[in-house]
């Protein structure tokens, strides 16, 4: 375990071995996991260094900052300059990379990678396995389903990368593919398996190689209604 003697962690309870780097702050209630690790430095910090240990991490490191009442599950990795709000959950062995920002009541999946650089709005469901690249932006309360991909290098590996935007309240679904540069409208839902190569629109509703608008959201919810009442 270790445990920067720089950071705040009053009212935090650690299941286990842990490791806390640099000024981290962690808010009331909060639960860290086993094996997790909080304020890990960048790369090009750790390559300048001659003796790479914790205490010459503890001295580089920025810190990362936990709200309170969340819950971070075994081997999660946050890294420093990362900001996340109040009662997010991560699933286990979940990584998030530098200049992160997640808001309140956010869930990360189980192996989800969220690759820095990137905004989280409030209450998005981030199921497992999914990837998400520097410069993406997710808004509030969108789902995204296990194994979707996001990506931002059109022609790789290219010096410009280019980020996706996906707007509030809406869907993608399993192993959906969205491509750099796309925009998701607000309410917009992407069928699974789906690859996306051009924006859709609001509450429009995209399927298929590549993906194409075959009706709009209120269609979409009818029919799941349908199928919920069997």
């Amino acid at each position: 375990m270790f445990l920067s003697k720089k950071a705040n962690l009053k009212g935090v309870s650690l299941e286990g071995d842990v490791t806390v780097i640099g000024p981290s702050s962690i808010g009331l209630g909060t639960v860290l996991g086993m094996y997790s690790v909080v304020g890990y430095p960048t790369y090009r910090k750790i390559r300048s260094l001659g003796e790479k240990d914790l205490t010459s991490y503890d001295d580089l490191s920025e810190g990362a900052v936990i709200g309170e009442n969340c819950f971070l599950r075994s081997h999660s990795v946050v890294y420093e300059r990362v900001k996340i709000g109040n009662r997010v959950q991560t699933g286990h062995a979940v990584l998030i990379r530098e200049d992160t920002i997640i808001g309140d009541g956010t869930v990360v999946g189980t192996h989800a990678v969220v690759d820095g650089r990137v905004i989280i709005g409030k209450r998005v469901s981030i199921q497992s396995g999914t990837y998400i690249p520097p410069e993406s932006n997710i808004g509030d309360r969108v789902f995204l389903a296990p194994f979707v991909v996001i990506t931002n290098d059109k022609y790789p590996a290219s010096k410009r990368l280019l980020g996706v935007t996906v707007e509030d309240d809406a869907v993608i679904g399993a192993n959906a593919v969205l491509i750099s540069g796309v925009r998701i409208g607000e309410g917009a839902v992407v069928a699974s398996g789906a690859v996306v190569t051009r924006d859709v629109p609001p509450r429009k509703v995209a399927i298929g190689v590549p993906a194409r608008v075959v009706m709009d959201r209120e269609e979409y919810e009818r029919k799941k209604r349908e199928y919920e009442e069997g």
